[in-house]
């Protein structure tokens, strides 16, 4: 056997596509939606990530704005900045790159920006919202992983979920998501982390594993069945200069019916479904008067 690949790059640009429509119906109305983007200090990473935001913004039709701060900006006024974004009706998303490099507490930070704003998805109204399965903005990269399987036809009613990773931004929100009770979820979800004895017990049982756990290639063939479906939400960079997941992916993807490729996997994906929620601000930002 030899997995199929999930492909994050041909998934992400059918969403685009979706949303360039829906930002072209915005526009025929007057409304642009506008991402405010947030940046402190010159780390490459994030010059990257912000850079890439930016461009995919651009190529759906949403305005993109950013900020540069220097580092060692203090937080006060990173909290102006998201204050002043705030209170203007032509944002509708704000986002605030990580890391926050010189600010102690970046949740704070991250807190100020409101849930109608928050297209990332870490504000504690979004994530309460989504756990008693109430309209929310999902954070990004799981809904990325979600809108992954289902635009592949991973059926995941009934079926044994394994995530491996308890962060607030991957691990415990794609596991309430996915356990939802609603279209496209109903899923029986696992959750393994670094006090989990022998995890690699229940990945063999299940029949989707995700791999969020943030150490690389950690989730070899003997962790999985035949045919499980394997999403590596890891990248790493190694000593060589190549990049490789959470998956030891040459092994894996000789035992797995579906597996995600790092590049080009959850990636895509994640920054797609920040685009899409920006749009959805947008839309709910007619009703709301902003």
């Amino acid at each position: 056997m030899s997995a199929r690949a999930l492909d994050g790059v041909k998934a992400s640009a059918e969403i685009r596509r979706e949303l360039a429509h829906r930002v072209e119906r915005l526009g025929a109305q007057g409304l642009v939606p506008r991402l405010s983007i947030i940046r402190v200090g010159e780390d490459p990473a994030s010059r990257v990530y912000v850079r890439n935001k930016a461009k995919a913004s651009a190529e759906v039709g949403i305005e993109s704005e950013l900020l540069v701060l220097a580092e060692g900006t203090p937080e006060e006024a990173i909290a102006d900045a998201i204050d002043a974004r705030m209170r203007d009706p032509g944002v509708h998303g704000i986002l605030l790159q990580s890391p926050v490099p010189g600010v102690a507490d970046a949740r704070s930070l991250t807190e100020r920006i409101g849930p109608e704003k928050d297209v990332d998805g870490f504000h504690p109204v979004n994530l309460g919202r989504l756990c008693l399965g109430l309209p929310c903005f999902v954070a990004c990269t799981p809904l990325g992983i979600w809108e992954l399987l289902r635009r592949h036809g991973i059926e995941l009613r009934g079926r044994h979920v394994a995530v491996l990773g308890r962060s607030a931004t991957v691990g415990r929100p794609l596991a309430n998501l996915l356990s939802l009770k609603s279209p496209g979820c109903d899923a029986t979800v696992s959750i393994l982390h670094t006090a989990s004895k022998e995890p690699w017990k229940i990945t063999r049982e299940a029949d989707v594993v995700i791999a969020a756990a943030g150490a690389p290639q950690l989730v070899t063939a003997d962790w999985i069945r035949e045919g499980a479906v394997v999403v590596d939400v890891g990248i790493h960079r190694t000593e060589a200069g190549g990049l490789v997941g959470d998956v030891l992916a040459g092994p894996v993807a000789e035992k797995a019916a579906w597996l995600s490729p790092v590049p080009g996997g959850v990636g895509p994906m994640t920054v797609a479904c920040l685009l899409a929620n920006t749009v959805k601000a947008a839309e709910a930002s007619r009703g709301s008067g902003r």
